[in-house]
């Protein structure tokens, strides 16, 4: 039996080092059908489309409108996270107003709390990250950090007469039950700063944590703690909104990677071989 030799992937693709696979029931489906066509394209042929077309490991690749799609909903759902922290925390700057907005907010606070959950869930979902197990362990952490958050606000806020948010802000050991989802936040910004070179997402990979840190030790006093939250916010800002300016490519990642991860195990071994023969031939 002939053994082809793997060609490993270099550690920076599109500038990011999680390159291994992974799909959401969307990409799964969609890589699936594109398949056969893909083998063409890498061993050389270009994808017989007007779409533009980008060199990858694996052989040239172009984008779809379902990834655009999945791009936009993942970029979404990160904007759903900052705007729904952004509202919620304008109530700790402007507690002391008679403002009837405060009123509201400070009366929503739970509601924020979920919606910007949910959009955080959204993101992790469909997040590129081609090392499996570091997705499913952001995943994993969100979804423990949402179960914890019921389990919170059912066992000890409800109880209290307290909404959840209140809670965790007079309880600092609350923030047990909340914090492994604010850890799966801060594995995403971290992942968005390492792989774009975004110096307001590496800034939060570790304002998240040394603010919940300070609340929860209560070796951090008020006034520091509103300062970290205010830079929190306008970075969260900042991150989010950048995130519309990137090129759709760069939340794709290097789709020739996935595709080829998607073929059987003979037919990777034989596309790998006829591109040791192309590189073996171009260098001769």
């Amino acid at each position: 039996m002939t053994t082809a030799t793997l060609i490993v992937p270099p550690l920076c693709v599109e500038n990011c080092l999680f390159q291994k696979p992974n799909f959401t029931p969307i990409s799964r489906r969609k890589y699936r059908t594109s398949c056969r066509s893909v083998k063409c394209q890498a061993v050389g042929q270009s994808p017989e489309s007007n779409a533009a077309v980008y060199q990858g490991v694996y052989g040239p690749w172009s984008i779809e409108k379902s990834d655009v799609k999945e791009v936009i909903l993942y970029r979404s759902g990160l904007v759903t996270a900052a705007a729904s922290f952004v509202i919620s925390s304008s109530a700790a700057f402007l507690r002391n107003s008679d403002s009837g907005v405060i009123d509201l907010i400070g009366g929503n606070l739970d509601l924020l709390y979920g919606l910007g959950g949910f959009g955080l869930g959204l993101s992790l979902y469909l997040i590129h990250i081609y090392v499996t197990e570091i997705k499913r362990a952001l995943q994993a952490l969100w979804a423990i950090g949402a179960v914890g958050s019921f389990a919170a606000y059912a066992a000890l806020a409800h109880p209290a007469g307290k909404g959840l948010v209140e809670y965790v802000v007079e309880n600092p050991t609350a923030v047990w039950f909340v914090g492994p989802l604010f850890a799966a936040l801060t594995g995403l910004v971290f992942k968005e700063g390492l792989c774009y070179g975004k110096l307001e997402a590496a800034v939060l990979t570790f304002i998240i944590p040394t603010l919940l840190l300070g609340h929860l030790t209560g070796l951090m006093d008020e006034g520091t703690k509103l300062s970290l939250l205010g830079v929190w916010t306008a970075l969260f800002v900042v991150f989010a909104g950048r995130k519309f300016t990137q090129p759709i490519k760069d939340d794709i990642g290097d789709k020739s990677v996935f595709i080829f991860n998607a073929l059987p195990q003979q037919e990777k071994e034989a596309l790998i071989r006829k591109i040791e023969q192309q590189t073996s031939q171009n260098l001769d």
